[in-house]
This record gives structure tokens, C-alpha cells and sequence, in this order.
């Protein structure tokens, strides 16, 4: 192969690039139709009543933990395997984070140990959970919610990998990741690599009209326009004591500290785009990871491969290696860019510097120690995928005889 693959890579059509510059002529860059059009079809698409679009996933995590009130005092039970940001939002608004390991088979967060975090932690006010569909793999939220009734808990998705993913409940029916079922509220991201891609970007869902309102709100600084939420007197909005009997029609107010994190309409639009064809992604995601699967499992050098999950959305396809250093290093040399997902948050100084430690939870620092994201995006070639495993095999061969 004479070109580069990495592990992942965004999609951009003629399609895409026609609804962008179709914005880009309109009246509105932002804060325009195109933003409630593509809130309107992802709600849709994932099952939800609401859905609220932000300028990352990041906002939506931060925003998502502030809509619940999160105070100070209070802990959230997070997962290590993920990007800092899944926890970074509890510290964000002043709280406190307590990690539960995952589950060496499915690399989701463990019920087991998020019950065990309860139990050991009676003496703290814990107040949510937040379960990560990391890779693409939706946790069986159904098991998480009937835990987090039973202790008065929230719950937020970091969906981020999983759009158009599902887990199957105690009946079978398909639970679409962000439905707003059993989470509080889902989060999802539109970075290039992920499934539907708007250079940054980021929704959340719900099914709660409250929270919905409340994020309206603190995306765009904690101001209404909404007349019937209004607190100051008519007198105050007109700036005079003369004779109204409405407010202006320039007034608003300003009723939490709420932060810039809209989206544009240029992203939306491409959001819109991308989010039409999300589904011929996703099937040929899986048709990759059954490619993989059949070739890799079992092989000499292969510990464990994500495998073929029904639901799984296939954002990344990780397989566990012996001598992962040296296979990462081979793959770059011959311009494969594979990635680690990811180093356990809890290893990182800044919570080293809480009191986290190696050793703490044992189950995600030995998969850590073994973990490779090879290359998944819809428009992997039949050709390069063949490359990447005989690449992958030819290694093991040579460094195992």
C-alpha cells in the first residue's frame, strides 16, 4: 500500500459540501434553522423527544452535568476507559469522581463494581452515573437504571461512540443508545472520526421537557427569550416606568451562568448531510469488524478481539496483543496509524494527584497494557483491510518463531 491509513477518517461527500455551501450563501451562519432541522433528525434518528446541539461532546458532557445541579459535595461514579472528558465534566462543576472498573469482555463499565463503589462509599453523597458506550457498544442501561433508582440516582450516556448503536432489553426490543429510556440524558460527538462528523460538535438527548429547557439555556449563556420565564418587572425591561403591557421584543435575561456553547448552522447543515447516509456507515462498520473478526480471532499474537456484537456501532474495533509496543511501532512503519483507547483516567496525574493509584482497579489497566485500535471508517478499502490484518499477522510470525 503506498498510501497512509489511520484509525479512523472523516467522510465527506459532494453531498455534504453542497448543504455547507448552501449555508454559507443563506441569511444565517448561526443561531439559524439549520441547527433545530438537525436537532429535529437526530432526535428522530436516535428515538428521543428532545435533542439539544453543542459545540462538542465535551460541552454536552459539562452541560449535561450542570442541567442535573451537581454541587460541590457531591461524587459521580464514572468509567476509566474513555476520554478524560467523561470525568473532567463531574471536576468542571465542582464534583467529585469515584471510578468502577470494566468488564474484561465487554470493556464497558461493570455493574458489579459500580454496586461495590456504592456499598464502599455509604459515607459520601453520590449522586449519578455515567456509563460510557465505549468503542461503539451500548451498556445494558435497563441493568444501570434499575440500580440507579433504587439509590436515587442520575444517569448520563457518553454516547459518544455510539450513535445508531442499541443493547437488547429484558423483552429483546432494540434500546437505541440516546433513546432517553433509562439515561437522564445521552451525549454524543461529532469529531471526524466518530460516525457523523462536523469538524467539532456534539448533541444531547432527553426525554425530560425540564432538563431540555434548562440546556437550551445554559448553551447560550443562561439567557431566555422566553417571555413567560422572565423575572424582572415590565418596568425594568422597558427601562422606564411608561405604559406597556408586553416586554420588548429585544429583551432577555440572564438566569443561570451558562456558557458559548452553541454549534453553527454551516455544522448543522453538514450534520444533517452526514446524519442522512448514518446508516449505510454503520453497515459498512460492521461488515469491517466481521472481516476482522473472522481473520484475527484466535490468531497467533491475538489475546482478544472485539468481536461481531449485535448492536455494537463499531466507532473503534480494539483487539488485545502480545508485545502491543512493538506491534503499534511495526504498523506505523508501514504507515498503518493505529491508536490506544485509551490510557485509564484514573492513571492520569491529575487524578493521581486525588489519591488515584495503580493497582486500583486492576481489570482496565491490564487491558490497557494490551489494547490497539486497528482501522475502522466506512470508506476502509476491502484492500487495505486485507493489508492491516496480513500486516498484523506477518508481525506475530516473524516475532514468535
Amino acid at each position: 500500500m503506498s498510501g497512509v491509513i489511520p484509525y479512523g477518517r472523516q467522510n465527506i461527500t459532494q453531498a455534504d459540501i453542497d448543504a455547507v455551501v448552501k449555508t454559507l450563501t443563506a441569511d444565517y451562519l448561526t443561531q439559524g434553522p439549520r441547527i433545530l432541522e438537525f436537532e429535529e433528525a437526530f432526535a428522530r434518528y436516535v428515538g428521543a423527544d428532545y435533542a439539544v446541539a453543542i459545540s462538542n461532546g465535551t460541552a454536552g458532557l459539562h452541560l449535561a452535568v450542570m442541567a442535573l445541579g451537581l454541587k460541590e459535595d457531591e461524587f459521580v461514579i464514572c468509567a476509566p476507559l474513555t476520554f478524560a472528558a467523561s470525568a473532567n465534566c463531574v471536576e468542571y462543576s465542582g464534583g467529585n469522581v469515584l471510578f468502577a472498573d470494566i468488564d474484561p469482555l465487554t470493556y464497558l463499565m461493570d455493574l458489579d463494581s459500580v454496586k461495590d463503589v456504592i456499598a464502599e462509599n455509604s459515607d459520601k453523597n453520590i449522586r449519578g452515573i455515567i456509563p460510557v458506550d465505549f468503542a461503539g457498544r451500548v451498556p445494558l442501561l435497563n441493568e444501570f437504571r434499575t440500580l440507579a433508582d433504587k439509590h436515587d440516582l442520575w444517569i448520563i450516556e457518553d454516547a459518544c461512540h455510539a450513535p445508531g448503536g442499541y443493547f437488547r432489553d429484558e423483552n429483546g426490543i432494540e434500546q437505541l443508545a440516546g433513546n432517553g429510556m433509562f439515561a437522564d440524558m445521552s451525549v454524543f460527538s461529532f469529531h471526524p472520526v466518530k460516525h457523523i462528523a462536523t469538524g467539532e460538535g456534539g448533541m444531547i438527548t432527553t426525554n425530560d421537557k425540564e432538563l431540555y429547557t434548562s440546556l437550551m439555556t445554559l448553551r447560550t449563556h443562561g439567557i431566555s427569550r422566553d417571555n413567560d420565564l422572565f423575572e424582572n418587572s415590565l418596568e425594568v425591561a422597558n427601562g422606564s416606568n411608561e405604559g406597556h403591557e408586553n416586554y420588548p421584543g429585544w429583551y432577555m435575561e440572564m438566569h443561570n451562568l451558562g456558557y458559548n456553547y452553541r454549534i453553527t448552522d454551516i455544522q448543522a447543515a453538514l450534520g444533517t448531510s452526514q446524519l442522512s447516509r448514518a446508516d449505510q456507515g454503520l453497515e459498512r462498520r460492521r461488515e469491517i469488524a466481521s472481516i476482522y473478526t473472522k481473520e484475527l480471532t484466535d490468531s497467533q499474537g491475538i489475546l482478544n478481539t472485539s468481536g461481531l456484537i449485535d448492536g455494537h456501532a463499531y466507532h473503534l474495533f480494539v483487539i488485545e496483543v502480545e508485545n502491543r509496543r512493538g506491534l503499534y511501532e511495526n504498523l506505523r512503519q508501514h504507515k498503518i496509524f493505529a491508536q490506544i483507547h485509551y490510557i485509564p483516567v484514573h492513571l492520569m496525574p491529575y487524578y493521581s494527584k486525588k489519591g488515584w493509584k495503580l493497582g486500583d482497579l486492576p481489570r482496565v489497566e491490564e487491558y490497557y497494557s494490551r489494547c490497539i485500535s486497528i482501522p475502522m471508517f466506512p470508506t476502509l478499502m476491502d484492500e487495505e483491510i486485507a493489508f492491516v490484518v496480513k500486516t498484523i499477522k506477518d508481525f506475530f510470525s516473524t516475532n514468535n518463531q
